[in-house]
């Protein structure tokens, strides 16, 4: 089975089994891609099953629906009094009913250390590219997921190079928006990096800076300060971006966001990705030039440990990250 673990999946408020969990083949989100999700995970800590940042992804799912007019706030009035489009098209649902849904599902699953993946998508109603007559579905799938770049990558850290694909620019895609569209631009990053013998590529933006992975935000670390571009660079706000910020502050490193050049990376004395899937992976090579050391550096592997101690529970949860299933 692909997804280990996953035998109840959470569609529009009611449980169904795996193999009926189905969607038609004329819904709209097959053939324009409007759909947004989260990728989350569910840590097993010595204390039980806790949700890492459950309410930041909440929240920025629903901040995605409505960058994407999803959301019942975005069905714009008439003169009247009414709403121009049916409410049926709308969602409303608050960052609290994702919450529960969420931590319900990984019950009704009982996993105890998994991967959370909330998806609201649009239907099969009508097709066209406008999506306002086609109703918007909520799905929460969760199951068993290690590594995302591999077992090694924690430590040894891996591969990488510079991409061909520039990152989507603004006014474009939001950047800003997790949305199903956006990633096409990540697969072709993703497979020239495989094809080329990379476990990932480094996508520039429009101007010719760093912008991120395919699917994980970038750091770089120089002289002890620690690097990482802004949102400007199209990159998606990163929630285990914002924490590895936050952890490195606490400890006392200096973190600058500011745009990167290219030729910064290969004179670096660090780098890592993060993500919710890729969680704190250090980043061993470039273009096939060595970063420092050419594996996991010390200021990486501080800040790493710190990420995992927090998240299973052997660390003071002082920023209130974990809400337990």
């Amino acid at each position: 089975m692909p997804f280990p673990g996953c035998k109840k999946i959470w569609m529009d408020g009611k449980f169904v089994d795996f193999e009926d969990a189905k969607i038609h083949i004329l819904s709209h989100v097959i053939h324009y891609g409007t759909g947004v999700f989260e990728g989350e995970r569910c840590y097993n800590t010595i204390k039980g099953p806790a949700v890492f940042r459950l309410t930041d992804h909440s929240r920025r799912l629903l901040d995605s629906a409505k960058i994407y007019r999803m959301t019942a706030d975005c069905n714009p009035p008439t003169d009247d009094g009414g709403k121009m489009f049916n409410e049926e098209f709308f969602i409303d649902y608050t960052v609290e009913d994702i919450n529960k849904a969420t931590l319900d599902t990984i019950r009704e699953n009982a996993l105890a250390n998994c991967y959370v993946r909330p998806l609201i998508f649009r239907g099969d109603e009508a097709l066209g590219v406008s999506p306002f007559t086609c109703r918007p579905h909520f799905m929460i799938a969760v199951w068993e997921w290690g590594k995302y770049l591999g077992p090694d990558a924690i430590e040894r850290g891996v591969d990488v190079q510079f991409s061909s694909w520039t990152r989507i620019a603004p006014n474009t895609f939001p950047g800003m928006a997790k949305a199903c569209a956006n990633y096409m631009n990540s697969q072709l990053i993703k497979m020239e990096a495989i094809i080329n013998g990379y476990a990932d590529g480094i996508a520039l933006d429009k101007d010719g800076f760093i912008s991120e992975g395919s699917a994980m935000n970038f750091f770089v670390i120089k002289y002890g300060k620690i690097f990482t571009p802004p949102l400007s660079g199209s990159e998606l706000p990163g929630i285990t971006r914002d924490s590895a910020i936050k952890i490195a502050r606490d400890m006392g490193f200096e973190v600058v966001e500011q745009r990167i050049p290219r030729e910064m990376v290969y004179v670096a004395d660090e780098a890592f990705f993060t993500g919710s899937a890729a969680e704190v992976s250090p980043i061993a090579s470039v273009d096939r030039i060595p970063i420092g050391r050419g594996y996991r550096g010390e200021i990486t592997e501080q800040i790493q440990k710190r990420f995992f101690d927090i998240v299973e529970g052997k660390a003071e949860d002082k920023f209130g990250w974990l809400t337990f299933v």
